[in-house]
């Protein structure tokens, strides 16, 4: 080992050998000794290295090096460009913005210009970082100005003039697809257009990530000086993988400042003395390339060719499933007309020269409101479908085609939205959309299958037709969801259903509890009120004649195992946390990774008891013998491990390989059950300026968000009632009550009068306890999950998504205001239920920037 690390500190690179198929490699016999094998694998590796990493000028020589390979697929050659390997895109467009020729500005000049597109790349905006240390001016350039004729600059006459100027743009724009004339890259660099009219000699970058994925890119006749591109999004593979292709006239200009391994050609570290390699290649890939990866490209390339016949195929391929999509999506329109989507483009997608293989939109409901990204993502991943949401790190093309300001923005990120984030409308404005494309591997059927999901969730209205109307002189399309699931093959998938050891602990608490293991509410009588007539929400919700008072709880639940069943109760004490032992425990995978339902749906089929006298939980499962669990932690035993729940990192204990072993063989893999430990305190985090009694913070167990969920009978009833009029529901109830109820695995539930109204408080009181409303919960998938046989249905989602129009929002969080825990506390079935109202609120429309994830786990 040590001889091959002088080896390679002492040339930086091989140069001697040439490049072969990695096939040719003989590798280990299966009889060799381990010694042998090791040596032999160290062998191969040197030699690998040795092969891979050849010398540029025999590059340059042999038609089959990768160097060439990549060369020759941009139709140029290695005697026009040069081929540095990066680390993806992004770090070639950063090592052209840090070895620029930048000229600051001073008496005698007015400085180096920097010029990009605003339909551009987050890592080419960022550029402007790196010149604004050099005193550089940074210019956003708007497609529509380099569009317009009139507004072409043009070179300020003056040829001895050799100020560099550098002007970036995409050859296809990541946001909507759109592709920018290849001929700008010749007439900005010979002064015929120019971003800005200054003085000096114009350089030209083309962002090519996006567009060499699907089409071809002939550098011969498009000469731009700096070419960064991705091989990931090319093949898809390798990750970490890119390279930045330059001119060769461009390249001496280059400067740099860090050397690496490798890219000198002499130097002492004992003084400043340092002489870089000549190569350009040579100088700027600092330290090891991915040479393994490197070795890839070759066959990515070959197998691309075999499968496709070449870019130009899949050219034409993309482009026509995408035009086919473009015409269907935008003649889909509601009984009313109004469209179903609206469509960011500046195209008609007539041919792919102008447009590439992408569609970007968003949804809007019959009244063309915009529905959030975020809701149209959930939803489609019950349809096995995989959607890109947001602004696709493209702020500039965002803004233009959404109309969202600066001050928008700048308003959106105070509300707490951030980029990646699934704050999906803030005061009813958009902050992103949603992009759909394709690749050389996409298919008709592909196409088809997002059509269908399109239809089945949003045109299909309470009579149970599917309606799809197209406009006179646009290409026919399937009129009904029918028809389009006609055209899918069979083998489509359709869908995708697709600790608290701080209680109070006198035995007076205790002797008032339920004992028994498989204790269940008994529902008591409620409370008489003044009025006598009662809605059908208080009829279906089992409120007896008289019962108009006060809300009251009608239900306790609590979930000592993450993501398993409920454990009923009528009475039960709270700890700091929430009630006593809501999840407290979670199964994990033999990673240490929580399992939740929406990986692992049977873990509803896990029904675990508590039994507070003697202090175990008892755990069922059909087919299963019963195994119990002790509540109190073994300090002695216990190894401490620490886990995740949602990004907070928790300390727990393991509970043992008896039941590991028990986990272990009903879910058919390794499991392990862990108890968040009693000396770790989780916090809550603040929530859009939410917080709780001044100098309080509330803990928290494995709960996803708050410390309890409140759910109101009449919200169920609205949603019970709709899921069963629909045509196929008229006969059979497919959903009862109490099944959509346990979904949303709520802790309290209480009667109302009005479905949603609990949207509308602000704080709550029941009985003797006060809490603070924290928000709306925010529902995922896990509410297809039919909680008593782990079987997936995504009606729940999508007629809850209808009912609520943009946000598929049901129930509240709710956190202690305060809890003294000098004296026991509980929470009661029969408990009266006073809220206090928001200030100008509306119970179905929240504001729209309130965002929380699902605590149903």
């Amino acid at each position: 080992m040590a001889t091959v690390r002088a080896a390679c500190a002492s040339c930086g690179r091989a140069n001697s050998a040439a490049w072969q198929e990695p096939s040719t490699l003989t590798m280990r016999e299966p009889h060799c000794s381990p010694r042998a094998s090791s040596q032999a694998s160290l062998k191969i590796s040197w030699k690998m290295f040795m092969v891979t990493l050849t010398a540029r000028t025999s590059a340059a020589s042999s038609p089959m090096t990768p160097w060439s390979r990549i060369l020759a697929h941009f139709h140029t050659s290695p005697d026009d460009y040069s081929v540095i390997f990066t680390a993806g895109c992004t770090a070639a467009l950063k090592l052209v913005a840090e070895a620029f020729p930048w000229v600051s500005p001073g008496p005698e000049s007015s400085g180096s210009r920097f010029c990009y597109l605003t339909d551009s790349h987050t890592s080419v905006v960022g550029m402007r970082k790196v010149t604004m240390a050099m005193n550089v001016t940074s210019i956003p350039v708007r497609p529509e100005d380099l569009w317009s004729a009139e507004k072409l600059a043009t070179a300020t006459s003056d040829p001895n003039c050799l100020l560099p100027h550098l002007f970036c743009y995409p050859a296809q724009s990541n946001f909507s697809g759109t592709r920018y004339p290849l001929s700008w890259i010749g007439e900005v660099k010979s002064g015929r257009m120019c971003p800005v009219s200054v003085p000096g000699k114009w350089f030209v970058l083309l962002d090519a990530a996006s567009h060499v994925s699907t089409s071809p890119l002939d550098l011969s006749i498009h000469q731009a000086d700096f070419v960064p591109l991705s091989f990931y999004k090319i093949f898809g593979f390798p990750t970490g993988l890119g390279a930045l292709l330059v001119n060769n006239r461009t390249a001496p200009l280059l400067r740099k400042t860090y050397f690496g391994g490798g890219t000198a050609a002499a130097y002492l570290a004992g003084e400043d003395f340092y002489v870089p390699r000549q190569s350009v290649v040579e100088r700027f890939e600092d330290g090891t390339i991915s040479f393994l990866d490197v070795i890839a490209l070759k066959h990515g390339f070959d197998a691309l060719e075999r499968l496709t016949g070449g870019m130009e195929n899949i050219k034409q391929h993309t482009f026509t499933l995408t035009q086919y999509t473009y015409t269907a999506l935008a003649a889909l329109r509601y009984p009313n007309g109004a469209p179903v989507v609206q469509i960011y483009s500046d195209s008609e997608f007539s041919s792919p020269e102008v447009q590439g293989p992408i569609i970007n939109f968003n949804v809007l409901d019959d009244n063309g409101n915009i529905i959030g990204y975020s809701e149209v993502d959930k939803m489609a991943s019950l349809y096995n479908i995989h959607l890109r949401t947001g602004c696709f790190c493209n702020t500039g093309a965002c803004q233009r085609h959404l109309g969202i300001s600066n001050e928008m923005v700048k308003k959106h990120h105070q509300a707490g939205h951030i980029c990646g984030d699934n704050v999906d409308l803030v005061d009813g404005q958009p902050t992103g959309s949603v992009r759909i494309s394709f690749g050389y591997m996409s298919t008709l059927e592909d196409a088809q299958a997002f059509l269908r999901f399109i239809i089945a969730t949003r045109l299909r209205p309470s009579d149970g037709q599917h309606l799809l109307q197209a406009t006179p002189g646009e290409t026919a399309v399937p009129r009904a969801e029918s028809e389009v699931q006609s055209a899918v093959p069979a083998t489509m998938d359709r869908c995708s259903p697709s600790p608290q050891e701080d209680a109070p602990t006198g035995s007076q608490v205790w002797n008032d509890l339920p004992t028994a293991v498989d204790a269940v509410a008994l529902h008591p009588p409620l409370p008489e009120a003044t009025r006598t007539q009662q809605t059908p929400s208080e009829q279906a919700a089992g409120v007896p004649e008289g019962g108009l008072g006060p809300h009251v709880v009608t239900n306790l639940y609590l979930y000592p195992i993450k993501s398993c069943a409920a454990f009923e109760v009528t009475k039960w004490p709270l700890g700091k946390q929430g009630l006593l032992y809501d999840r407290s425990w979670m199964v994990v995978n033999h990673n240490g990774i929580c399992l939740s339902q929406k990986q692992e749906p049977r873990l509803c089929l896990i029904q675990p008891f508590i039994d507070l006298q003697q202090r175990i939980m008892v755990i069922k499962a059909k087919g299963m013998e019963p195994i119990e669990v002790p509540l109190d932690e073994n300090s002695e035993r216990a190894q401490i491990c620490q886990s995740k729940v949602c990004a907070d990192r928790v300390n727990t204990y393991d509970c043992g390989e008896k039941i590991s072993s028990w986990l272990s063989k009903f879910f058919g893999r390794p499991c392990h059950l862990i108890k968040q430990s009693s000396n770790f305190q989780r916090n809550a985090r603040k929530k859009h300026g939410k917080d709780q009694s001044p100098g309080t913070t509330a803990a928290l167990s494995l709960v996803n968000e708050a410390q309890y969920l409140l759910i109101n009978r009449s919200s169920v009833l609205e949603l019970h009632q709709r899921l069963n009029t629909s045509d196929e529901n008229r006969k059979v109830e497919l959903f009862p009550m109490k099944d959509l109820i346990s979904r949303f695995r709520a802790n309290i539930i209480t009667n109302g009068t009005r479905a949603f109204e609990e949207e509308k408080w602000d704080e709550i009181s029941i009985g003797a306890l006060h809490f603070q409303v924290s928000g709306p919960c925010h529902r995922c998938q896990m509410i297809c999950i039919d909680q008593h046989t782990g079987q997936r249905n995504q009606d729940v989602f999508q007629k809850l998504s209808e009912t609520r129009e943009r946000k598929v929002n049901f129930g509240v969080y709710l956190m202690h205001t305060s809890l003294d825990l000098s004296s026991p506390h509980f929470l009661s079935v029969g408990s009266q239920v006073l809220p206090v109202l928001k200030e100008n609120a509306e119970c179905h429309h929240l504001p729209s920037s309130e965002e929380h994830q699902d605590v149903i786990s």
